[in-house]
């Protein structure tokens, strides 16, 4: 199945029905009054988080979803019947926003939420709503209301604790194919990697982390080159980014240390939040350099990029992988304290302020 992570469609949520002007007509009862009925509330669209699915390819080719009307209104007190609602599965991580405001309708980031995307139209009032001591005869009603129209934009992030970051062929799939049980595609070519790939990595039983591979970025992504800056919105979620950078390149011209701040700067081009994450150096392929070379390389490296942590591993035999595993796992559990411990109780959200 391809990877869709973007798509736009128009929900059109349904009319309410029209109220009834009716008049009760029976034998020996000449002058029964009104007895118009209301109509049908008009189905309403929700959007739903489903941890089964992990592609937008559904509303790649389906793009207009209408809902049910509302059933119109009859005489003898008979109200329209409603619409059944509409919901529109998507992957958990996908968000929803106006196509015409860019506001953020629903942020789908839990499996099983369930946010209202497209309200349906309410039912018009029939004819007996209008009787009363000086208007025994009403011969009024209201139609439905229209239900609402919007186009929107899906977009989906995957919901991940780690993101891997680096220029094409730096070892990010070599790297989590190491460390958990995900098979991403291994080349000796650039852009391997044309979709994001995720991998569960198991420090113990009871401990583990997400990991998520985006495709390479490269200098003058923010311009277009390559794949561009498509795919970094998969890392806005994370908690931590893994620079990888490869410190034993085949092109002798090439200067890590150089590659290393521009993929920095298109970071910092594309969003200012993602480039102040967390974000630990990993200087990878230490196999194919000796041990002198590597040392006085890794010391330039680490010098001139000034991380806040660095490992020097290698994908491709396993050295050192272990280490940031277990570091990973230390620094997100911090993570999972720290806003356990921020987040309001309900003592103190419903505590009356003095």
């Amino acid at each position: 199945m391809k990877f869709f992570d973007e798509a736009r469609i128009e929900v059109f949520a349904g009319d309410g029905g029209n109220g009834a002007s009716s008049f009760r007509r029976e034998k020996y009862i000449p002058f029964g009054g009104p007895d118009g009925g209301d109509g049908g509330r008009g189905a309403s669209i929700w959007a739903v988080a489903d941890c089964n699915l992990n592609t937008l390819i559904d509303f790649r080719y389906t793009r207009a979803f209408r809902a049910q009307k509302g059933g119109n209104g009859r005489g003898a007190d008979c109200y329209g019947k409603g619409g059944d609602d509409m919901e529109l599965r998507m992957p958990v991580g996908t968000v929803v926003t106006d196509g015409s405001s860019g506001e953020v309708i629903a942020d789908l980031d839990v499996d099983g939420k369930r946010m209202l995307i497209a309200r349906g139209g309410q039912g018009g009032l029939g004819n007996l709503h209008f009787k009363s001591s000086t208007n025994r005869a009403p011969r009024q009603s209201t139609p439905g209301e229209p239900g609402e129209t919007r186009e929107l934009k899906l977009e989906l992030k995957v919901l991940a604790d780690v993101g891997l970051l680096g220029l094409p062929n730096a070892g990010k799939s070599t790297f989590i194919r190491s460390v958990s049980a995900a098979k991403p595609k291994v080349a000796d070519y650039p852009f391997t990697t044309l979709h994001p790939n995720l991998g569960v990595v198991r420090v113990d039983h009871n401990r583990s982390f997400v990991i998520a591979d985006v495709p390479g970025l490269i200098e003058g992504a923010s311009e277009g080159a390559g794949l561009g800056h498509r795919f970094l919105k998969h890392l806005q979620r994370t908690g931590l980014l893994l620079h990888l950078v490869d410190i034993a390149p085949f092109d002798t011209d090439v200067d890590p240390i150089h590659d290393a701040h521009a993929i920095l700067e298109e970071l910092r081009k594309y969003d200012e939040s993602l480039y102040a994450k967390p974000r630990w150096l990993l200087i990878n392929k230490s196999d194919l350099v000796s041990a002198d070379e590597l040392a006085v390389r890794v010391k330039k490296l680490v010098d001139s990029y000034a991380p806040e942590k660095y490992f020097v591993v290698s994908g491709i035999s396993g050295n050192g992988c272990q280490n940031v595993c277990f570091a990973v796992m230390d620094h997100i559990e911090a993570l999972r304290r720290h806003e356990r411990a921020s987040a309001p109780t309900a003592a103190s959200v419903d505590a009356p302020s003095d």
